[in-house]
């Protein structure tokens, strides 16, 4: 059986998360509740960064949501397939999953991670330039999605794996424009997906952790 060390509420476990209900593939979980958690323990003795999710199978460890993804296309690949074989149409997979990792995760982690921070050590100019590349991002997104129903084109991928979670908390942490109108869409289709719906609802009991206030509602 997968073992995977997570929380619900984390992105990037969603991301990994919605690979696994996409392809109904079994797995056990090893909820992270906190530094003092057994599981966390066991993570922290494995992998000394302790960044998660974290997948293990029969004793190899997996690190890195979109690894751990390309790993289960390998391994235990699914009905799904999160990535084409075909080598340019897996070329456009793997961009668009970057392009949502670097572009629209990490800047809006960014402005997170400083709301946590205490006053004296928080970057206002920082955060000023995560939210300009946010904006960036979702201007550049809103041209790509306007001709696609997904990340990559017609089939749901990689890509889309970590669009939904990324694109939740973006709207979350710098709102979405509604003159991004083919964003705002493609993130509507993605919470409507079975398998990111359902890592969404897991999540719901969580909220009162988000660091800006969760919004009332999705």
């Amino acid at each position: 059986m997968l073992t995977l060390y997570a929380h619900p509420f984390s992105s990037y476990s969603q991301k990994v998360l919605t690979a696994l209900y996409e392809n109904g593939t079994p797995f056990q979980w090893k909820l992270l509740e906190s530094p003092d958690c057994p599981a966390w323990k066991e993570l922290a003795a494995m992998w000394p960064v302790q960044r998660f999710p974290v997948l293990v199978d029969e004793g190899r460890v997996v690190l890195e949501a979109t690894g751990i993804i390309e790993y289960l296309h390998v391994h235990h690949r699914g009905p799904v397939p999160l990535i084409p074989d075909d080598a340019d149409d897996a070329l456009d997979v793997r961009t668009m999953d970057r392009f949502f990792d670097n572009y629209i995760s990490t800047p809006q982690q960014k402005v997170v991670f400083n709301a946590i921070r205490p006053e004296p050590d928080r970057d206002p100019y920082g955060v000023a330039e995560a939210r300009a590349m946010l904006e960036t991002a979702y201007a550049w997104l809103d041209g790509v999605m306007r001709g696609r129903e997904w990340a990559a084109g017609d089939r749901f991928s990689l890509a889309d794996c970590g669009a939904g979670p990324f694109l939740f908390y973006a709207d979350w942490t710098h709102r979405i424009d509604a003159r991004f109108e083919h964003v705002l869409a493609y993130r509507a289709r993605l919470l409507a997906r079975r398998a990111f719906a359902r890592a969404v609802d897991e999540a719901r009991p969580y909220r009162s952790f988000f660091p800006l206030g969760a919004p009332d509602r999705d």
